[in-house]
């Protein structure tokens, strides 16, 4: 038996949701590292950038909506493909959902096998799954490399800066306002989440989203960052992070360890400096598993499926 609990299993303490205004039209609803949404309230309509887990949960989002504006929520951004951002798109009810090509490609590949095993994996964030249609969330718009949404006078400019935490990761870029949302590429005091990434590109993606200069930004997971030297702050957590794990599991494949040593090797390396993170525990075994395959044999990330999270768990935390 794994001495540790799978996944986000014992995660199931409530997290306090805060509503942060970060300027007349840019909203981030945080939740003390839980995934964030966030909103965008242009001049006829209203943006979401990721869904929540569950339609149950995207109404709590509506909610805060609501307290600042009555217009319509036209679009929804999917800046990736995983289930715990995509589910709740069809409590908002949108005209359109928006998400990059290389997303909309990744959802027919493995959206099926990822929305089986995120429910496994966050039992609390997934408590409702019974509101979920069934199937998946599909994209009507898609996009490759840039496009701009007008909300009246407001651009919204959806670009792909690069990959990192996925291949088809979108920020979503206010210009007017320099306010940036990045998905899951940035996270604040939570740990970044890399079982589908690719790390030897990650920091260069990092690059070009500081290139922009944010004056503030809505990372994946954890606060809003409200100010440029909270952004760098943001960013360099980030950018450590993935380099750290890249640098001891590239280490390890030279010296001919196979995963399990590796693993216990990088988390022990690891732990002092980010084991405070959210989600540390859960994260490591996934995120460790794909730096080697990237590190030996798998330029691609291969397929999480419900039955690979558990066999690897149990091989790497029994």
């Amino acid at each position: 038996m794994s001495s540790k609990a799978f996944a986000s299993q014992a995660d199931l303490e409530e997290k306090q949701v805060t509503f942060t205004k970060l300027s007349d039209h840019a909203y981030a609803y945080t939740a003390e590292g839980d995934p964030n949404t966030g909103v965008i309230v242009g001049d006829d309509a209203v943006m979401v950038l990721d869904t929540q887990a569950t339609p149950v949960m995207a109404q709590d989002v509506i909610r805060r909506i609501r307290e600042v504006t009555d217009k319509p929520i036209r679009y929804v951004v999917l800046s990736h493909y995983h289930a715990v951002r995509v589910l709740g798109a069809s409590g908002y009810r949108p005209e359109h959902i928006i998400a990059s090509r290389d997303t909309y490609d990744l959802i027919v590949e493995r959206g099926e096998q990822d929305k089986a095993s995120e429910i496994g994996r966050f039992p609390r964030l997934f408590r409702n799954v019974e509101s979920v249609p069934p199937g998946l969330t599909w994209p009507t718009i898609t996009f490759s490399g840039r496009m701009s949404i007008w909300l009246g006078k407001l651009e919204v400019q959806l670009i792909q800066l690069g990959r990192g935490h996925t291949k088809g990761d979108t920020v979503a870029w206010l210009p007017q306002e320099k306010i940036l949302f990045s998905g899951d590429l940035v996270e604040f005091d939570a740990t970044p989440y890399a079982g589908d990434a690719y790390f030897q590109d990650w920091p260069a993606t990092l690059d070009n989203i500081a290139a922009l200069q944010p004056r503030a930004l809505v990372p994946g997971r954890g606060a809003a960052l409200t100010s440029p030297e909270q952004v760098a702050a943001g960013l360099a957590g980030t950018r450590a992070f993935i380099s750290d794990v890249w640098a001891s599991v590239k280490a390890g494949v030279a010296e001919g360890k196979d995963l399990n040593a590796v693993y216990k090797a990088t988390y022990a390396a690891l732990k002092p400096k980010y084991g405070h993170w959210v989600i540390f525990d859960h994260c490591m075994p996934f995120d460790v598993t794909r730096c080697f395959d990237e590190a030996t044999q798998y330029a691609d990330p291969r397929i999480w499926t419900a039955e690979r999270d558990r066999q690897m768990w149990e091989a790497l935390e029994s």
